[in-house]
């Protein structure tokens, strides 16, 4: 600005200032002063009084709580028996609470809420695991574990998170040399007894196969001699193969193969002394032609007379 405009400023704020101090000595002191009075000459000037009032702060709603999944669904397939975990991850919950249900046809049945749990079967737990995971955990899983499980956030809407769990019983069979499942077998004496044990529907391999005789441990059985265990793992299951040389009638009894403590099968054995196991095991004749002698106890098996007997003169 010009000297010559900053002279004509300063006299129109002496004239201004006069004129309040007239106002003011008439004993309107507060009306004295306009409210823009500073606002008046300031260049340039844009503003209204009511613009410069303070604005009210505002607040940002909280994000909503989401899936860190990118589908709300999910499978789950584990071993009978094992112990299983159903994950839910959640972003942004906030004051939310998580819940696990268990939906059985149109009912849901509570199993947790929040950190709590509610269901009377003590197998399920809640486990979470920082720092978004509400998993569910279920021991010891079996058949009636499977179905269908809902994660629900409690927002609004709601989020509700599917899974679909499989439990998968393992199939143990003990077969014979053409593949078929047997329930007896039959030896001479001092022959080698072979049993072939399948293992199928395993999700997770193991080789914790074990043989017993009886109640009698074989895998580590050293007192007899003569008896070996060979396990072959395979991608969903294993065959095992158990080896005793030298049967003799000691060697008669029921054999069990597990897989650890979840499946099992038995078979019974018999070590005849001067008898024909291929006649007991493969004879050709039918059922028909079975003939009621109760001198033997094999009389029976497959159908068949046992060896030596002649049913013409009987």
């Amino acid at each position: 600005m010009t000297p010559s405009m900053w002279l004509l400023l300063i006299g129109c704020v002496l004239l201004k200032v006069n004129c309040v101090t007239q106002r003011a000595i008439s004993g309107d002191t507060f009306d004295a002063f306009s409210k823009n009075f500073w606002y008046e000459f300031s260049s340039p000037f844009t503003e209204t009084y009511d613009e410069l009032t303070e604005a009210e702060p505002k607040t940002t709603p909280d994000p909503q709580p989401f899936f860190e999944e990118h589908i709300n669904s999910t499978n789950v397939t584990t071993q009978f028996g094992s112990t299983v975990h159903l994950h839910c991850r959640v972003n942004h919950l906030h004051d939310r609470t998580v819940s696990w249900v268990r939906r059985k046809d149109d009912a849901l049945q509570l199993i947790t809420f929040g950190l709590h749990t509610y269901s009377s079967d003590t197998r399920y737990t809640l486990e979470y695991q920082r720092p978004n995971d509400w998993r569910l955990q279920i021991q010891f899983a079996n058949e009636r574990d499977q179905g269908h499980y809902e994660c629900q956030v409690s927002s609004h809407p709601p989020l509700v998170f599917y899974v679909l769990l499989n439990v998968v019983v393992p199939r143990v069979e003990l077969v014979d040399e053409r593949g078929q499942t047997t329930s007896d077998k039959f030896y001479k004496t001092r022959s080698t007894i072979e049993l072939k044990c399948v293992i199928s529907r395993v999700p997770q391999p193991s080789s914790y196969v074990t043989w017993k005789h009886g109640q009698r441990m074989l895998n580590y059985d050293t007192s007899r001699g003569g008896i070996s265990v060979k396990t072959n793992i395979l991608p969903e299951g294993a065959i095992s193969r158990l080896y005793i040389a030298n049967a003799n009638e000691a060697d008669t009894g029921n054999y069990t193969c597990s897989l650890a403590e979840i499946a099992s099968t038995t078979i019974a054995v018999h070590v005849l002394n001067g008898e024909n196991p291929a006649a007991m095991q493969h004879g050709g004749c039918s059922t028909s032609d079975a003939a009621p002698i109760t001198s033997n106890p094999f009389l029976f098996v497959c159908g068949c007379p046992p060896l030596g007997v002649d049913l013409t003169t009987a």
